[in-house]
């Protein structure tokens, strides 16, 4: 890297990490704040990411720069999240699971749990007529961060803030299994999906991410078993992991290792509901949710304008990632190509694409270098306009204009990054990978 690059780069760093910071300090509305530095900062982020890919980065200014971000990270772990309130039903369910009482029995606004009422909650909660969704893992969580610090965020983002070294840590393992250069971990590490989704809003997908990382770091390590006990764990938190269960299952040569991943994620999963299921169904407002909410879903929202049927919407949508997941299984790219790409394929067929859901494709960026990742990640802030309407005029509606311009050049992108000649057969011989 040329001393002019080098300032350019660092100017840019510091340019991402400063915008992000002065929401500590703008006195303008907050979500109008929120959406102009989420915006801005993903912008910067697209031309830090160019210069990754070209340039060399200093490994003691990798090492930097990932503290910086940290340290960023950390500034906000107080702070009342901006962008969502999910926060508050995570708060919720921990309260009333601290108080012995399973968290899938009730709704909210049951009489059963009046006296556990209070200011804050649940009158803060969206959805206060449903149960909650989430599941097990998640719900141990949400009593730690209870036990934490009660009906305060900073106990719930001390944990995301610990899962997000976690995650960092962990592509550091893989770049380094894979003898991939440290400056790639940037892309994840100044990443400003992670730190608004994670850092300021506190939503529970950061849980995930390293599990899922670890499940890879593992089955890459030979350590089969354990890959498949993180996975089975990872979907207690968002189930993606779903589309990479078949990707190992048919890496495998022997029945024997075959029967291992198709059966111990699904063990490590459902044993989590032991302890909930003689009262109650768990999964009854899951399913609500998987039938009805749709988001930012730009295939689902052509097909729904098409039938306008929510339902077949879905059903059409569900066949159409099936059919493109089937030849990607059976194709000849690499292992970790097909994880990145199944998960690409996921997101570009569900009916709901927030963009922490995004965030499982962020922390490949560093193994992958996929661009049509980072074009993802970077136009999936202008979703937050949605946020801006609905927290300013009570208006949550997608917009055409946005998904456009967030979904038609990735669909390039992605297309050429799928059918071009690439193998990371060129970085270790073992086809494994």
């Amino acid at each position: 890297m040329t001393t002019k690059n080098k300032i350019l780069f660092f100017v840019s760093s510091a340019a991402l990490l400063v915008s992000i910071s002065l929401l500590h300090f703008l006195s303008l509305i907050a979500i109008i704040s929120y959406t102009t530095i989420f915006i801005l900062s993903s912008a910067i982020y697209l031309f830090i990411s160019w210069y990754i890919f070209k340039n060399e980065v200093r490994t003691k200014d990798v090492y930097l720069l990932i503290f910086l971000a940290l340290l960023l990270r950390l500034s906000f772990i107080s702070t009342t999240p901006i962008g969502s309130d999910d926060v508050y039903r995570y708060m919720w369910d921990g309260k009333i699971q601290s108080n012995g009482i399973n968290p899938y029995l009730y709704t909210p606004i049951d009489e059963h749990l009046n006296s556990f009422h209070s200011d804050l909650l649940p009158a803060a909660l969206n959805f206060k007529e449903m149960k909650t969704i989430y599941f097990p893992l998640s719900q141990w969580l949400f009593y730690t961060g209870y036990k934490l610090s009660g009906e305060s965020v900073w106990g719930y983002k001390l944990l995301l803030f610990l899962f997000e070294m976690l995650t960092l840590a962990a592509i550091f393992l893989l770049t380094r299994k894979m003898k991939i250069d440290l400056k790639y971990s940037l892309l994840y590490a100044l990443c400003p999906l992670s730190i608004f989704q994670f850092g300021i809003d506190a939503h529970l997908d950061g849980f995930g991410l390293p599990i899922l990382l670890f499940s890879l770091y593992f089955y890459l390590d030979n350590k089969k078993i354990l890959s498949a006990i993180f996975l089975g764990l990872s979907l207690s938190i968002k189930p993606v992991g779903l589309v990479i269960i078949p990707i190992f299952f048919l890496n495998e040569k022997n029945i024997s290792d075959k029967m291992k991943i198709a059966v111990i994620p699904f063990i490590a999963f459902f044993v989590q509901f032991i302890p909930y299921i003689a009262t109650t169904n768990p999964f009854e407002a899951f399913f609500i949710f998987t039938k009805n909410w749709y988001f930012n879903g730009f295939v689902f929202n052509i097909v729904n304008a098409i039938f306008s049927n929510n339902q077949t919407s879905r059903l059409i949508c569900g066949i159409l990632l099936v059919i493109s997941l089937l030849p990607l299984y059976y194709s000849k790219k690499a292992l970790i190509e097909k994880i990145y790409f199944a998960l690409m394929l996921l997101m570009i067929f569900s009916p709901v694409v927030h963009p922490w859901y995004i965030a499982w494709i962020a922390i490949l960026l560093p193994i992958t270098k996929m661009r049509s990742g980072v074009y993802f990640i970077a136009a999936s802030s202008l979703t937050a306009f949605t946020i801006l309407n609905y927290q300013l005029y009570g208006i949550w509606k997608d917009y055409w204009l946005v998904m456009i311009i967030e979904y038609v050049p990735l669909l390039f992108l992605f297309f050429f990054e799928m059918t071009k000649d690439f193998s990371f057969k060129k970085i270790l011989p073992s086809s494994k990978i």
